[in-house]
């Protein structure tokens, strides 16, 4: 079966760093940070977590809770609690699709996720003891982690729409890695109805309810979070148009306006590049 998400974490990888082991009290923020998710094991304890004046959620057994991209929270919590947690960064930040195809926070009892119990074990015992390499290996485990839940939500179905609920479909998925795999060549409604192997009405109407926009912009979305990713890395605009899917420079500089609103030397500015 083809892999779903090779080509997603080959053009824009993932990072954790681990920041938190150990046992919390009180009523403390999470060390949230602006540029950055997070990523907490609960491992004991009961407490509340509190996105400004909302209770999100009551935690009363071993959980993960996982936020793909900044959110202010705190914690409230009932006398103590074992945490182990991680900054998680997305290439591309915004632009990750990744991180933008996951909900604002996910929470999930530890028992819910028996695929992930290995590297979970693995987790708590490097987290307790204090051998050499031990900040290496716990980040790296939490980057296995990471993928291994990515992997649970899309086959679960947890996502609804977006890309990893039709990454979780048996005929879009294949249209999906199509466009994943090779963005360079010029797609069409019709010949992706054809890799998905349904008619193009057929398929269209489907990609429409499950992504929840266009094949076309959709296309357009994965070529431009890609431009975004040459051109921050130093690439010019004029190399980048053919492997992005696009006959000239100037074609690629109206999709990459009308996508983001700004040119390209204007969106380089603005990251500060």
């Amino acid at each position: 079966m083809v892999d779903r998400l090779a080509s997603l974490f080959e053009h824009f990888s993932l990072k954790a760093h681990t920041f938190q082991a150990g046992s919390l009290c009180g009523q403390p923020q999470a060390g949230y940070q602006e540029s950055v998710g997070q990523l907490h094991l609960i491992r004991e304890g009961h407490l509340e977590v509190w996105h400004g004046r909302k209770k999100a959620y009551i935690i009363e057994e071993p959980s993960l809770l996982f936020y793909p991209r900044p959110l202010a929270r705190r914690f409230v919590i009932k006398d103590e609690a074992q945490f182990l947690c991680a900054h998680v960064s997305f290439e591309g930040n915004e632009t990750n699709p990744i991180a933008n195809a996951l909900p604002e926070s996910i929470c999930l009892p530890l028992a819910s996720l028996p695929h992930c119990e290995k590297v979970l074990m693995l987790l708590f015992e490097e987290a307790q003891a204090c051998n050499c390499g031990r900040q290496v290996l716990l980040d790296r485990l939490f980057e296995v982690l990471l993928v291994q839940l990515i992997r649970e939500l899309m086959e679960g179905g947890v996502a609804k729409v977006g890309m990893l609920a039709g990454l979780a479909d048996k005929n879009l998925r294949r249209a999906l890695v199509a466009i994943h795999d090779k963005p360079e060549i010029d797609w069409t409604v019709e010949s992706l109805a054809a890799e998905a192997c349904m008619s193009r009405s057929v398929f269209s109407n489907l990609f429409r309810e499950t992504i929840g926009e266009t094949p076309a912009k959709y296309l357009q979305g994965w070529r431009i979070g890609l431009v975004q990713k040459w051109l921050k890395n130093g690439q010019p605009l004029k190399l980048i148009a053919e492997e992005a899917g696009y006959k000239s420079e100037s074609a690629l500089s109206r999709a990459f306006k009308a996508q983001t609103g700004l040119s390209a030397r204007e969106w380089l500015i603005k990251i500060g590049k």
